[in-house]
């Protein structure tokens, strides 16, 4: 090789070493999981779970508690008695069988798309906190600037592939009002798909409203811009918040998550296969409902799944018998083939500690296996849900891409380069200036930021600095380094405009907007 050539390649692979130690906040694209998935049921198996399920649904029934749901269900050809609501198999069948089985999320950065569904998934932050431990790891009430800090964080870090809306809820604005504040801060800070608010059917409404503005009337009719959720009360009851809210995001077009409630023993019989078959039921009726709404309307089956110590009737997280659920989950609606949602990194440990760890941990690993789609509360989670954790929210980010490493599946694409590597090398010898280790090391072997890897007595060199403090560090540092992605003058304008006269429609109130 000619000095110039070694020049060339040295200064090229030189520039791309560069490139690969700069920051980078660019997103990953959407999960295209490229492993077997585990399902631990046969085919039988799956069918009686069914069966048991479409027996709940026609004998038992499931109670709707809101009058425009009856009336939907009778003209549907459900059979009606007073709140209950018995629901033939076939309907159901026919009814599901209508819904999207992949879909892709529009986002305000048409880069930042992503397709759910099938192969597909997203990672999503966490939401409902009504506490955090902030960058200086004080447990307290959270604000709105605090919940624009997790979306600006949302934003940059690369995994996540989605905001949300309250990941913290933001204290200093009234309940009545804080859904307008709340779906503004997800859209002004993150140019990433959202989640909108359910909290009520009239908040709702405001959600789409707000949506409308951002991307047109015409554009959210046929296109998935945000997601809503809506959460059964098991056993067998959906009520009117939650309905009122899946009409207003399904007559838009747009994704709700069918969500059971599921504390395991508590509200479902203690066993494995029957909590699964009692959600499945559940889920079904509201997903069918969804096409009762709008036939084809993009829908997600959901839950959230806690077992329940029988100790003190906490909730607990981590545990063998979630992880069995979510695989037995994951069967179920791919046998009916409809995407999916799971939680993520749930803990139920008060600080950022082993056992947040170890539960997050035990989680990730189940979900990613069992083919999830729509990867929800996925950075954050600590206390049982009580507190988003500024620190957790940095390393359960970390953890999700490099979950998503392991999910892609290996690498193909440089193996002939690489194998001949071993004949330049030869016995004895060592990779590390090898030409083909200096060009892809770092795309060959995931290396964590926030985990600490150094000799113990580099590690004590440089402070003996644990993970809760380095993982605030570099959440101060993405903090600093954070740009803005501006919202269309015109459009912002708009927004505000909007939120300022729902608040003077709206009164300012300690409770849910219900009738404004």
């Amino acid at each position: 090789m000619t000095r110039t050539a070694t020049a060339t390649r040295s200064g090229g692979r030189a520039a791309r070493r560069a490139l690969r130690t700069a920051p980078n906040f660019e997103m990953l694209p959407g999960l295209t999981r490229g492993i077997p998935l585990c399902e631990v049921m046969d085919g039988a198996q799956v069918e009686r779970i069914d069966t048991a399920s479409m027996d709940v649904l026609e004998n038992v029934g499931v109670q709707f508690r809101d009058p425009i749901a009856l009336q939907d269900w009778k003209k549907a050809g459900a059979k009606v008695e007073g709140e209950l609501v018995y629901l033939d198999r076939g309907l159901v069948r026919e009814l599901i069988a209508t819904i999207p089985s992949d879909f892709t999320y529009h986002a305000r950065d048409p880069k930042k798309n992503v397709r759910l569904g099938g192969k597909h998934s997203i990672f999503v932050p966490m939401t409902g906190a009504p506490f955090l431990r902030d960058l200086d790891n004080v447990r307290r009430n959270p604000m709105l600037d605090d919940l624009a800090m997790f979306h600006m964080l949302s934003h940059m870090l690369p995994a996540m592939h989605s905001s949300a809306h309250h990941i913290v809820e933001p204290y200093d604005h009234p309940i009545s009002q804080r859904h307008l504040r709340i779906t503004y801060s997800s859209m002004k800070h993150s140019d990433k798909t959202f989640m909108g608010m359910t909290t009520s059917p009239k908040n709702a409404e405001d959600v789409m409203d707000m949506c409308a503005i951002l991307f047109g009337e015409d554009f959210l009719d046929d296109h998935p811009v945000t997601t809503g959720n809506c959460n059964g009360n098991s056993p067998l009851v959906w009520d009117e918040t939650m309905l009122g809210a899946m009409r207003a995001f399904c007559r838009r077009n747009q994704p709700v998550l069918c969500s059971p409630f599921v504390l395991g023993g508590a509200n479902t019989p203690a066993s494995v296969p029957a909590t699964v078959a009692q959600l499945n039921a559940e889920a079904l009726s509201a997903l069918a409902y969804t096409q009762v709404i709008r036939k084809g309307a993009p829908a997600i089956y959901g839950h959230y799944l806690s077992t329940v110590s029988m100790k003190s009737g906490a909730p607990m997280a981590g545990t063998p018998e979630i992880s069995l659920m979510n695989f037995m989950i994951g069967q179920m609606a791919r046998y009916y083939d409809v995407p999916w949602r799971t939680s993520n990194t749930l803990g139920g440990a008060k600080t950022f500690d082993a056992q947040a760890g170890y539960e997050s941990a035990t989680t990730l690993q189940a979900v990613i296996h069992a083919g999830a789609n729509y990867i929800w509360h996925s950075a954050g989670w600590n206390e049982a849900g009580m507190h988003c954790s500024t620190a957790k929210f940095i390393v359960d980010a970390e953890q999700c891409a490099m979950a998503y490493r392991m999910a892609e599946g290996p690498k193909w694409h440089d193996f002939d380069q690489a194998v001949s590597a071993v004949g330049d090398i030869g016995p004895g010898g060592h990779y590390l200036g090898h030409p083909h280790t200096q060009d892809n090391f770092q795309e060959a072997f995931f290396m964590p930021d926030m985990f600490d890897n150094n000799s113990i007595e580099q590690w004590q060199a440089e402070g003996c600095v644990e993970i809760t403090e380095r993982a605030l560090k570099h959440a101060r540092k993405l903090l600093a380094e954070y740009q803005e992605p501006t919202l269309d003058i015109a459009k912002n304008e708009e927004l505000l405009d909007y939120i300022a006269r729902r608040e003077r429609e709206i009164p300012a109130a300690d409770e849910l907007n219900q009738a404004y």
